[in-house]
């Protein structure tokens, strides 16, 4: 990342913006637990990574969003009383990578928002069939047959909220995040005189 000494300060207040949004967003997953119970999977998970990939210059637009999903995806197992890190969690992990990659191709094209949002939409969608077909495949308690898998899809396990209802809050969680995201950096980079479009940082 090259910084030219007369935006300085103010990129670097707009990378620094960026770094902690992205890691309030991933704990707040964790944190949501307690202050949120009634929104189960409100998370923005895949807008993290894309937005880090967005904007985040270098090796830095793939390792904090994925670190931080990563770690929160720890400590979620931990609190559940499952294991930190298992092989099921390879196909969230791709999801993830899946997610930075849409947004390192949405800088590369500079794309607006309406790609940006129509992006993150699609990401969540395919993030919520990934893991619900994943479940369904390894829960016994779902019948091997299309019907148990449009189970995983709709109404889940009995004693659960319906899946429908996590991929609604999970969606809002995305969009919700993007748009914060994206006015905080459109707001950070208008700090002085002549603005500084966020994808400069990506250098």
């Amino acid at each position: 990342m090259k910084i030219d000494s007369t935006h300085a300060p103010r990129e670097r207040l707009v990378l620094g913006l960026a770094v902690a949004l992205i890691l309030f967003a991933a704990f707040f997953r964790v944190f949501r637990l307690e202050f949120l119970p009634g929104l189960p999977n409100f998370s923005p998970v895949m807008a993290i990574a894309l937005c880090g990939a967005l904007v985040l210059p270098g090796t830095l637009a793939m390792v904090v969003p994925l670190i931080a999903l990563v770690a929160s995806d720890i400590l979620l197992n931990l609190h559940f009383g499952l294991a930190p890190l298992s092989w099921a969690e390879l196909l969230r992990y791709a999801c993830y990578g899946l997610g930075v990659s849409a947004g390192l191709m949405l800088r590369r094209t500079g794309a607006g928002a309406p790609a940006i949002f129509g992006t993150v939409v699609a990401n969540a969608i395919v993030f919520y069939l990934v893991t619900n077909t994943a479940a369904w495949f390894g829960n016994p308690a779902y019948v091997q047959t299309a019907v148990g898998w449009l189970q995983s899809l709709t109404v889940g396990l009995p004693g659960f909220p319906p899946t429908w209802v996590f991929f609604r809050n999970s969606l809002a969680g995305d969009l919700v995040f993007t748009s914060v995201f994206l006015g905080a950096m459109a707001l950070a980079s208008r700090s002085s005189d002549e603005p500084v479009p966020a994808r400069s940082l990506a250098r």
